[in-house]
């Protein structure tokens, strides 16, 4: 596994940046979505609803990539290509609304629909560049 370099660990621990993940459709094409994420020192957890297309592709295909820009300065940036070392729907509620507070200062994720199931997908870096 990779490390983040200790220049760039702000990216993912103190700013509140989004990731673009990209990830492998069916027929090889590359997919990519802004999503929200966290970092636990050693994996990359994002969360997305059961159904969904970067869902589908993460769990067919886990080899992702994930780029992450300074938002004070779009010259400086990271960029992780690595694979989904695990996903699970235990705890995927409570990870959206955690993220949800990170990212819009809310207690719960406003944005849930009834039945919604959530995945937590956990990705171990492979490689890493950055830049600035």
């Amino acid at each position: 596994m990779a490390a983040i370099p200790d220049t760039h660990l702000d990216l993912l621990q103190k700013k509140k940046t989004f990731a673009h993940l990209a990830t492998v459709m069916a027929d090889g094409s590359p997919q990519v979505t802004p999503v929200w994420f966290d970092y636990t020192g050693r994996v990359i957890r994002v969360n997305t609803a059961k159904g969904r297309v970067k869902a589908r592709n993460m769990t067919e295909r886990p080899a992702v990539a994930i780029s992450i820009m300074d938002p004070d300065n779009p010259y400086r940036y990271i960029q992780i290509r690595g694979h989904v070392a695990r996903s699970t729907e235990q705890g995927g509620s409570a990870h959206i609304d955690s993220l949800a507070k990170k990212y819009l200062g809310q207690d719960k994720y406003p944005f849930a629909k009834p039945g919604e199931v959530r995945l937590i997908f956990e990705i171990e870096p492979g490689a890493v560049q950055v830049m600035g």
